[in-house]
């Protein structure tokens, strides 16, 4: 049976910032616009906290992982009447992008709960 050792979870954790990282620069402006639409500073604060922890050179895991679980609970206390009520005044398709946002949001802050 293999042993887990300190560096199976270090590197673990720095694939899970690495893959947090790749979303980010791929769909950083989709959710962003997700966020924004949702008119809620709690979810745009956490974007924000995510954003400056890949700002420093090497990113603190914790803090990518609170920032990527803050999200991932926002999301998913949107009510679908709300999302609905969004997507229809800003003709925007609110309930689609939080379903998926917060599908790949959640695998995300899986890796880092895989990575303990």
């Amino acid at each position: 049976m293999r042993k887990t050792n300190t560096m199976d979870i270090s590197q673990a954790r720095y694939d899970a910032v690495a893959a947090t990282q790749r979303h980010l620069r791929r769909h950083g402006a989709s959710l962003c616009d997700l966020l924004d639409a949702l008119d809620d500073q709690a979810g745009f604060d956490a974007l924000c906290r995510l954003h400056s922890a890949f700002s420093q050179p090497f990113p603190d895991a914790d803090a990518v992982e609170d920032a990527v679980h803050d999200i991932c609970r926002f999301i998913a206390s949107q009510s679908p009447s709300s999302l609905d009520r969004i997507g229809v005044e800003r003709n925007f398709e609110s309930s689609d992008m939080a379903r998926w946002h917060g599908a790949r949001m959640s695998e995300l802050y899986g890796k880092f709960r895989y990575a303990r």
